[in-house]
C-alpha cells in the first residue's frame, strides 16, 4: 500500500459544527463513560507463549468444540478480518514499527532482516498472544457476526521437506505463529464462529504490498515456478493439518493480476492447480476461496463453476480510496458508485459461484497513518461524517450476494477501519442486519 516519508496526520480545517469531521472518528453520546482509547489490550486467557512460540493451550482437532454447520448456499456470511495479527501491517499496528527506531523497517520482511531474531520473536509472541484474544471472539459472536477471516503468511506454515520439493526456508521472516492459529481455531469453535483461513503472503510476494509481507516494486511470486509450486504445497499442508477446523481455505489474497498478462495467467492456473491439489488431498468438505486478482469478476466468468468446481467462493475486495479519482469523490458519489456495483456482482454470483465482499471498510479517505505504507503521505481530504450511511450501502452490496467481511476487527489508531471501534462509537450497529436506510440504493 504505497511509499514516501513523513505522515500527515490528516490536518483538517473545521468549524464548531464540523468538529466530528476528523480522520479519527469521534465517539457519539451513546458511548457514555466508556474509554475510547484503552491503554492496554485485552489480556490472553492462557499463559504466555514459550520460547519456541507455542502457547500452552494450543490444541489439536481432537479437542475441537462442536459448532453449528454453516449453510453457504442459503445463509449470509457476516464477518470481520483479523488483520494485523499473523501478518503485520504498519498502519494497523504502527507502534510495532515505531518501536524498532528504524525507518527502513516497512514490512514483516524487513523486520526480520534488520532486527535481532530472538528479541523480535519475543515481541511477536507477545503480539500473537495479545492482539486477538478469546474475548475478541466472544465479542465478535455477540455482535451477530458468524465468520472471521484470518490472514496468514506462508512463513507461518511449518512446511517440512517431506511436504514439498521446494525450499522450506522462510528467511528473513520469523516463524512461530502456527500454534497461535491453532488456539484461535479452538476459540472460534467455542464461540460458534466460522473460519476462513486466507494465504495473505506468498513466497516472493504476490503483489508487492506490505500486506503480503514484503513491500517491493518487483514482486516475484508469479515469475517463479518454484514459488508457485511451494504455494500449492503450502495450501495442501494447511488443508491436511487444519482442514477439519476451518470452513474456507482461501488460496491467495490479492494477487496482482493487473501487473502483466503473465501475472494474470499464472494466477488463474495457480487457482486451478491449487484447487485440484487440495481437493485431491482432503476431498470436497472444505470450501475453497479465490479472488478476482484486481481484474473484476467478469474476467472469471465460468471459472471453477460446476461441474469443474464445487464449494468455491469468489472474494471481491471493494475500496474507494487508493487513487486520486476515488479520493476526489463526494459523499454522494461514494454512495452512488457502491450502488452501481450491485448488478454486476449479483449477476456473476447467480450464474457462477458464491460471491462475497471479503474486504471493505468504513473509510472514505486514506487518512489512516501509513495506510499506503510506512512513511507514506496521506492524500488529505476533509472527511464528512456519513459513517452510518456508508456502512449501510456497503452492507447492501454484501447482502445482495452471499455476504461480507469487514476489514478489520481492530486497529491501533484507524477507527474507521475498526469494527470494534464502530460498535463502541455507534456508527456500526450492534445488530448487523438493522437498517436506518433500507432503500439506500433504490
Amino acid at each position: 500500500m504505497g511509499f514516501l516519508f513523513l505522515v500527515l496526520l490528516c490536518l483538517l480545517f473545521f468549524t464548531s459544527t464540523e468538529a466530528n469531521q476528523q480522520c479519527r472518528l469521534r465517539l457519539n453520546n451513546l458511548l457514555g463513560g466508556m474509554n475510547p482509547n484503552p491503554s492496554t489490550l485485552p489480556t490472553a486467557t492462557v499463559s504466555s507463549a514459550s520460547v519456541s512460540g507455542s502457547p500452552s493451550t494450543a490444541t489439536s482437532t481432537s479437542a475441537l468444540p462442536s459448532r453449528t454447520p454453516f449453510d453457504y448456499a442459503n445463509e449470509k456470511i457476516r464477518g470481520v478480518n483479523l488483520g494485523g495479527w499473523f501478518v503485520l501491517e504498519p498502519w494497523i499496528t504502527p507502534s510495532i514499527f515505531e518501536n524498532t527506531n528504524d525507518d527502513a523497517i516497512v514490512d514483516e520482511f524487513t523486520l526480520g532482516q534488520r532486527t535481532d531474531p530472538n528479541d523480535t520473536l519475543k515481541m511477536l509472541q507477545n503480539h500473537w498472544d495479545t492482539w486477538i484474544t478469546e474475548d475478541d471472539f466472544a465479542a465478535i459472536a455477540a455482535a451477530g457476526l458468524n465468520h472471521v477471516r484470518i490472514p496468514l503468511g506462508y512463513w507461518s506454515v511449518p512446511l517440512t521437506p517431506s511436504d514439498t520439493n521446494q525450499s522450506t526456508s522462510v528467511s528473513p521472516y520469523i516463524p512461530g505463529a502456527w500454534p497461535y492459529l491453532l488456539r484461535a481455531l479452538n476459540w472460534a469453535a467455542t464461540h460458534n464462529i466460522h473460519v476462513i483461513v486466507d494465504l495473505h503472503g506468498a513466497p516472493g510476494s504476490q503483489n508487492g504490498y506490505d500486506n503480503s509481507g514484503q513491500r517491493t516494486d518487483n514482486p516475484q511470486w508469479a515469475l517463479s515456478s518454484q514459488n508457485v509450486s511451494r504455494t500449492i504445497d503450502t495450501m495442501v499442508f494447511v488443508a491436511r493439518e487444519i482442514g477439519g477446523m476451518i470452513d474456507v481455505l482461501e488460496l491467495l489474497n490479492e494477487p496482482a493480476g493487473f501487473r502483466s498478462e503473465t501475472f494474470a495467467d499464472v494466477t488463474r492456473q495457480y487457482f486451478q492447480d491449487s484447487y485440484d491439489a487440495v481437493r485431491g488431498a482432503v476431498g470436497d468438505d472444505i470450501r475453497i476461496g479465490i479472488g478476482d486478482a484486481f481484474l473484476g469478476v467478469d474476467n472469471w466468468d465460468g471459472f471453477l463453476t460446476a461441474p469443474n468446481g464445487q464449494g468455491v467462493i469468489m472474494d471481491k475486495h471493494m475500496y474507494q480510496i487508493f487513487s486520486n479519482l476515488e479520493l476526489s469523490r463526494s459523499n454522494d458519489e461514494h454512495i452512488s458508485f457502491a450502488c452501481s456495483q450491485i448488478p454486476d456482482l449479483v449477476s456473476y454470483a447467480a450464474s457462477n459461484i458464491w460471491t462475497i465482499i471479503g474486504e471493505w471498510s468504513n473509510a472514505p479517505t486514506d487518512c489512516a497513518k501509513w495506510l499506503n505504507g510506512r512513511g507514506a503521505v496521506a492524500q488529505v481530504r476533509k472527511m464528512n461524517v456519513f459513517a452510518d450511511w456508508y456502512w449501510e450501502v456497503q452492507i447492501e452490496i454484501g447482502e445482495r450476494i452471499n455476504g461480507w467481511i469487514f476489514w478489520a476487527w481492530k486497529a491501533e489508531n484507524a477507527d474507521e477501519w475498526s469494527y470494534q471501534r464502530g460498535l463502541e462509537g455507534g456508527w456500526i450497529p450492534q445488530d448487523p442486519t438493522s437498517r436506518l436506510y433500507p432503500n439506500i440504493c433504490s
